[in-house]
């Protein structure tokens, strides 16, 4: 669907959820993850870094930051800056934006557990 549809409507238990341009939705709703391949491995995230919410892999290789593609601020330039300024050497970066199934995965779960609360 994501490589043929102008258009994507998202049904659950037979509710239309929404009915929207794909390429709007996945701005709208789509993420960006850029992890960070470290030098060295990290322990813990330094505190000078918990303000950008990293995920540390559990082996401490790479940290992961996830972010908005449209925000006009993704944080990228600041979180690079930080981690410089941390003594914090970078071995690789790799970026990754969600899928459309990972959009409607999550679509469908805040529906199923919006219900749930009620």
């Amino acid at each position: 669907a994501e490589a043929i549809a102008d258009r994507i409507a998202v049904i659950n238990r037979g509710e239309i959820l929404l009915v929207e341009d794909k390429d709007k939705l996945m701005h709208q709703m789509g993420r960006k993850t850029l992890r960070i391949e470290l030098s060295q491995p990290l322990s813990e995230i330094p505190s000078t870094l918990l303000s950008f919410d990293l995920d540390l892999a559990p082996d401490g290789g790479s940290l992961t930051y996830t972010y908005e593609p449209g925000a006009e601020r993704t944080g990228i330039t600041r979180l690079l800056q930080s981690l410089a300024a941390a003594g914090i050497s970078l071995a690789d970066l790799q970026t990754r934006q969600s899928s459309l199934e990972e959009i409607f995965v999550t679509l469908v779960n805040e529906t199923t557990s919006e219900e749930a609360a009620q």
